[in-house]
């Protein structure tokens, strides 16, 4: 796994809330084991997602229909699309238009919607005629179509977008903070991101800026992403950190960076990959070739080509002898050997191991 890798899989860990059910992988379908090792789910599917609030989708040839944790199928009607369950409801894409369907596969909002989000905050954006407005969980559009792009409700304001400016609204439709941005992203606590002639900043609620676009976009790095608190800011080829209450935290200075997970943070010094606390200072001293991101007390780290996990002292936990690992979640690591994919424990007993492949 590389250094992006195990950011991406931080970004699973942390931006999202998921059950406690594992996909496993048996000759090329998917199924579920629950944490002690059980199977749930017989891998069966041609591919499934992660599960969320009690559901998660799995693939039927071209086809995509909703899943719970039981192993049920809600087939009343597969889709080219399935989103997540949120607010009780599922978004999916018939065909090219998206509804919302219950957790029975009733459809509640049908398919009429060029583009859906999911609802955030009991509203949900969605466009219409080639506007964007903000439909409740019946279906109503509590605030009429016309904006030309919206996000998501966060604590109560949601960016939109007017003649090629983002600004945010309250639940009324009001704005709060008038439009002036390039773009603009929801709300994390206290601040949001915003950006301005190619480089990102931060703004609090009441849209006085905190940090001025200065910031740089990295392909493939998250950038305003929040973990523990914490999000990459790269400046100058360097990497640094913007805490939530929008100040500037640890200085770029850094020649890669990660996200932080339980108070450290991965970052390359000299081509050798250690750990920071949030005062910027060393906390595990850079002598790993990669690692990854802290959760459940440990991180996944590479030596001679091979992954294991550390403790917060950076000591080892789990020797290394994996081709990949990622970070642990609910008691549970996915790693792989041989191209084989495995569930380990936080002491590295294997929990699931895959068959060998037929």
């Amino acid at each position: 796994m590389s250094f992006l890798s195990a950011i991406f899989a931080a970004l699973m860990l942390f931006g999202q809330t998921q059950d406690t059910l594992f996909k496993i992988r048996e000759n090329g379908r998917y199924g579920f084991i629950d944490a002690a090792g059980t199977v749930i789910i017989e891998p069966q599917y041609l591919e499934a997602g992660e599960f969320h609030n009690g559901f998660t989708r799995a693939r039927l040839n071209d086809r995509w229909a909703p899943l719970d944790s039981l192993g049920r199928l809600l087939l009343k009607r597969s889709y080219r699309t399935v989103g997540i369950c949120s607010n009780h409801l599922i978004r999916v894409q018939l065909v090219q238009l998206w509804g919302f369907i219950d957790q029975r596969g009733n459809e509640v909002i049908s398919p009429k919607f060029d583009e859906a989000s999911d609802f955030h905050e009991d509203l949900a954006a969605v466009k219409f005629q080639q506007k964007y407005g903000f439909i409740r969980p019946d279906g109503q559009f509590t605030i009429p179509p016309q904006f030309d792009d919206a996000g998501n409700f966060n604590d109560g304001l949601a960016p939109v977008c007017v003649d090629q400016h983002w600004g945010y609204i309250n639940k009324s439709g009001e704005w709060v903070i008038e439009p002036q941005w390039d773009s603009a992203r929801h709300f994390h606590k206290k601040v949001a991101v915003i950006t301005q002639n190619g480089c990102w900043g931060l703004i609090d609620r009441s849209g006085q800026v905190l940090q001025s676009p200065q910031f740089s976009f990295v392909e493939n790095h998250s950038y305003g992403e929040f973990f523990d608190g914490m999000a990459l800011a790269y400046k100058n080829n360097k990497y640094g950190f913007v805490n939530d209450e929008g100040v500037l935290a640890v200085e770029p200075i850094f020649d890669m960076a990660g996200d932080y997970g339980e108070g450290l943070a991965l970052v390359e010094i000299n081509g050798a990959y250690g750990f920071i606390n949030k005062e910027g200072k060393i906390a595990i001293m850079p002598k790993y070739e990669d690692a990854g991101v802290f959760s459940d007390g440990l991180a996944q780290a590479r030596n001679n080509g091979l992954w294991g996990y550390i403790h917060t002292d950076g000591q080892w936990a789990i020797t290394p002898k994996y081709t990949t690992a990622s970070p642990f979640r609910a008691g549970l690591a996915l790693v792989t050997m041989k191209g084989k994919w495995q569930y380990i424990d936080r002491f590295g007993g294997v929990i699931w191991t895959e068959n060998d492949i037929t």
